[in-house]
């Protein structure tokens, strides 16, 4: 703002100039009295041209045709301000007594050029060019003061004015249609601005008062009070601020749609989640300092349904670095429409990521991961969406260079724990992987929420390591690679009915009940493989292996019950074969391989009741006692070697 009120001053100063010397110098010398004196006091070039009109009493003014004042040396040919036109008006009664009072300055359809360059310089920035004591000295106007007057400033006007700023090699940006009145009547006291910008085409007014204008000018901090009316929304501060744009005070943000407040700052529309929005409100103790750097304290903010409170650190940059720590009752994620709803016919909708036939296929866009760097710990009750309920929960999650971790530091999810990361990586092309251990977990809500099937009830503890790449979450479904496990105390199997298919029945339907579970498993290119299913029941131990298509959503397992009682506890095993679609898969028992399985137990059955015939035959024809304990066969292998020792003797003539 101090350039503001350098120009002006300076051409305050310029006016009684030239009314003073009106009777005295030609009309071409009194605009060149006046150029010089603008430009003595910003060390700028100023041209004006077209008709010079004045006035004397009771305002001595002066309206002029287009005028110019020059740029920096570095900033470009393209001056720093011009206007069609130029109005300045200075109390006449109150110059005789020895004050000046501009009863207005108005500037039409001016163009204002705004500049940074290297090292930090700007070109609002003015040098003052050497001046001479007296500007009488050359033609007889009167002398210059040492010091400058207070200057009362009733109207200072712009109409339709063109802001353009610039930072150093950084496209410039415009706002357009630009119109402003400022009122300073006593310059000991307050000055207010109104203004309307129109950065994107839409009006925005704003109304500001400076307490101490003077202060501010001269480079101290002074007490600020700001009021920006955007479509659907408003903005508040008030605090204390300087010219070098540092600011400290409360801020208090409210919009009923944030993207249309958003869009009308020429900002790109911010988008929030389902639930997040399109209200929103921020009340802060915000910091503003010149190297860029934002703060936030004592923070509560209202995003639709959601309440967020905490502090938020930013460093401004083409990158913003974020620091934050939030905290936050129930955070409520409702589905968006045509996602995760009921579907009129009461069919659920499929779970999320899932299309009616697979994974969905819609291509993901990860640019957000690039737009901000940081750090952010939430601490949050809960959060529920249509699909899932969490909570209470321990967050933080990191971003950098488009790879954003989320810590689970301590989740309360489907009834146990999880603790461990999952990463997001779109540095080149997308790609989601994860270390997570987990305790307590309600399998049956996992399978409902996560897969859209129920298949086992009970409770799990496990660790899943994974690794996905694609743009979509069929592509990174397919893509799956890792290693897992997962043990089961009590639980129950739907769907399936041990008994009935021991029984020869292979209808599907019925449920078995379980003492324990236990598996590994690997997964590659999307399919889990299992090798070592262990399941025990209390008359059935089962055993199983197979693949499940994480990515194909199919499913190809045998798991073999045995009865363990069955056959006078010989036991008989019975596989059955688990084939087809996660949501209809075929379950029957493959009788080819239970019969091959139990005609290969019953053949090791003969053949060991006809070695124990033998071996009995054996000892009774070589009279051979074989007691509790002893190894048969090795018992009679020594017999009969020292028979055939005794025979070979008395063949060769010893005794």
């Amino acid at each position: 703002m101090r350039w503001m009120f350098r120009i002006a001053g300076a051409l305050v100063v310029a006016v009684v100039v030239v009314v003073i010397g009106l009777l005295l110098l030609p009309h071409d010398r009194i605009v060149r009295i006046a150029t010089e004196q603008v430009e003595a006091r910003t060390g700028r070039d100023m041209t004006v041209s077209g008709d010079v009109s004045l006035s004397f009493w009771p305002v001595l003014g002066v309206n002029t045709g287009p005028v110019t004042l020059g740029n920096a040396d570095w900033a470009g040919a393209e001056p720093m301000l011009s206007a069609s036109g130029l109005s300045i008006g200075v109390s006449a009664v109150e110059l005789l007594i020895g004050s000046i009072r501009v009863t207005g300055i108005v500037a039409e359809d001016p163009v204002l050029r705004l500049q940074t360059g290297a090292g930090g310089r700007a070109n609002w920035v003015f040098e003052e060019a050497p001046t001479e004591t007296s500007v009488a000295a050359t033609d007889g106007a009167a002398p210059e003061t040492s010091q400058d007057r207070a200057i009362a400033l009733d109207l200072l006007e712009v109409r339709n004015g063109t802001l353009i700023y610039r930072e150093a090699d950084a496209a410039p940006i415009t706002f357009s249609g630009v119109d402003l009145e400022l009122k300073w009547p006593d310059p000991s006291g307050p000055a207010k601005l109104a203004a309307t910008v129109r950065p994107a085409s839409v009006p925005i007014d704003i109304k500001a008062e400076f307490a101490s204008p003077g202060t501010l000018i001269g480079g101290a901090v002074s007490p600020v009070a700001l009021q920006v009316e955007l479509p659907s929304g408003t903005l508040d501060f008030d605090g204390r601020a300087n010219l070098s744009g540092e600011l400290a005070g409360r801020l208090d943000m409210t919009s009923k749609d944030i993207g249309k407040s958003t869009s009308a700052l020429g900002l790109s529309a911010i988008v929030l989640p389902a639930g997040w929005g399109p209200a929103v409100r921020l009340l802060a103790d915000m910091t503003y300092t010149a190297d860029g750097r934002l703060s936030m304290r004592e923070m509560r903010s209202e995003l639709g349904e959601n309440r967020l409170n905490g502090v938020v650190d930013v460093m401004l940059a083409d990158v913003p670095q974020i620091t934050a720590k939030l905290s936050a009752g129930v955070l409520t994620f409702p589905a968006s429409a045509g996602a995760g709803t009921t579907r009129g016919t009461g069919e659920t909708a499929a779970a999320p990521g899932v299309a009616d036939d697979g994974w969905s296929r819609k291509p993901i866009d990860a640019s957000a991961l690039g737009f901000v760097n940081g750090s952010v710990r939430v601490a949050a009750e809960g959060i529920k969406t249509p699909d899932l309920t969490v909570g209470p929960v321990q967050l933080r999650v990191e971003v950098d260079r488009s790879r954003a971790v989320l810590h689970l530091e301590d989740v309360s999810v489907f009834d146990g724990r999880v603790t461990g990361r999952l990463v997001a990586n779109n540095r080149n092309g997308l790609s989601v992987g994860g270390a997570l251990s987990a305790a307590d977990i309600d399998l049956q809500q996992v399978q409902r929420d996560l897969l859209g099937m129920e298949r086992v009830q009970g409770k799990a503890a496990g660790e899943l390591e994974f690794l996905g790449v694609g743009n979509s979450v069929d592509a990174i479904m397919r893509s799956l690679a890792g290693k897992g496990g997962l043990s089961m105390g009590r639980g129950v199997i739907l769907g399936l009915d041990l008994d009935r298919l021991m029984r020869g029945d292979a209808a599907n339907g019925g449920t078995t009940v379980f003492d324990s579970l236990a598996a590994s498993f690997v997964m590659r290119e999307g399919s889990a493989f299992n090798d070592n299913l262990l399941l025990q029941l209390s008359n059935y131990r089962a055993d199983g292996e197979g693949r499940i298509g994480l990515g194909a959503r199919d499913i190809d397992y045998t798991f073999t019950p045995v009865a363990l009682r069955a056959r006078s506890g010989q036991g008989i095993s019975l596989p059955i074969r688990i084939k087809g679609p996660w949501g209809a898969p075929r379950i029957w028992p493959d009788l080819e391989a239970a019969a091959k399985a139990n005609a290969d137990a019953k053949l090791e059955e003969i053949e060991n009741e006809a070695k124990t015939k033998l071996q009995q035959k054996l000892a009774e024809e070589l009279d051979v006692q074989i007691e509790q304990g002893q190894d048969a066969e090795e018992v009679l292998k020594d017999k009969l070697e020292d028979e055939v020792k005794d025979q070979l003797f008395k063949l060769l003539g010893r005794n």
